[in-house]
């Protein structure tokens, strides 16, 4: 393995106890599982593309780091909305003391706000809409039908976007993804802004709900995957919690129980970034032990968490991995 460079060094030096050795295991744990020939899934919640992750992350999946990504709607559509309409974001460091009529204020300027950082509605939501909008109703009116990460890789490859782009483009989770066609499992994508926008078109007649493949269908499509490259493992990289991790971890005991595929692997690798405390029912703050009950992790399944802040964590570990 080449020579680590100074992020790297700095990290091996420095994180030696608590969450900061945890880090720094979790990361030496991925790399363990390249090296020994694993593929590797990673989950993203929360608005991490909004976080730009996209300037660590892009680089993972262009050197092959990532193989699949499980990931929100929010997230499949906001590194896109970063690349075209960047300039036009606002950040709102005080974002704690604003008042109700100051948060209706940002409504009122079409500055929906995410913690301390507003999307413009008008540059990022509407300017994708237009576009997107057309490729949805022409793959309708062919009688195609497609996954909703595979609309948004038509959107960016056609190069529709290109005289908005704001930002260096190697920064574009997104754009890289799409660029090697990265198998992409987005559970629940109504619930993001295009989908909602998806939703307004099926309700005012003007586009059909079969024309978006379904959650089912990322599913199916998910198991398929598993099963084909499973041979030398594959781990589970989760930043964060909710439905983006909790979907496509259940394909395992999905196999394995519903389908009785019984030589079915268990994920050869789990690590979870959160700072969701553990408390009853609570998903996010679900101790690595408690999955082997589920039937998704074994017994000796090299297990990490790494309690802190991802949009800090995410970016280091992904700078271990790549060397830096």
């Amino acid at each position: 393995m080449s020579t680590k460079g100074p992020i790297s060094q700095f990290i091996q030096h420095h994180y030696l106890h608590f969450n900061a050795a945890a880090l720094v295991d979790a990361a030496k744990g991925y790399e363990t599982q390249l090296d020994n020939g694993a593929k590797m899934l990673v989950s993203l919640a929360g608005a991490m593309s909004t976080a730009e992750l996209g300037k660590s992350f892009a680089e993972m999946i262009r050197q092959d780091k990532v193989h699949i990504i499980s990931c929100t709607g929010a997230n499949l559509e906001e590194d896109i909305m970063n690349l075209v309409a960047h300039s036009h974001y606002k950040r709102v460091p005080n974002y704690r003391d604003l008042t109700p009529q100051e948060e209706w204020d940002l409504l009122e300027k079409g500055l929906n706000r995410v913690t301390d950082t507003c999307i413009p509605e008008h540059e990022a939501f509407r300017r994708l809409q237009h576009h997107i909008e057309k490729i949805w109703k022409d793959a309708e009116a062919k009688g195609e039908r497609y996954l909703p990460h595979e609309y948004m890789y038509k959107m960016l490859l056609s190069g529709v976007l290109e005289e908005y782009y704001e930002i260096d483009l190697k920064d574009s989770w997104m754009y890289a993804a799409a660029e090697k066609n990265l198998p992409i499992v987005c559970p629940g994508w109504e619930d993001s802004t295009m989908g909602n926008i998806f939703a307004s078109y099926v309700l005012k007649g003007e586009l059909k709900a079969s024309t978006m493949k379904s959650g089912i269908e990322y599913m199916t499509f998910l198991a398929d995957w598993y099963t084909d490259n499973s041979q030398n493992g594959i781990g589970f990289f989760q930043i964060g919690g909710g439905i983006a991790g909790d979907f496509p971890i259940c394909v395992v005991p999905m196999l394995y129980q519903d389908m009785e595929r019984t030589e079915t692997p268990f994920w050869s690798y789990f690590c979870q970034i959160s700072d969701s405390t553990t408390s009853y029912g609570s998903y996010s703050g679900a101790v690595p032990n408690e999955k082997i009950t589920w039937g998704k992790l074994d017994i000796d399944t090299p297990k990490f968490i790494v309690e802190s802040d991802a949009t800090i964590v995410a970016p280091l570990i992904f700078a271990y991995i790549l060397g830096l």
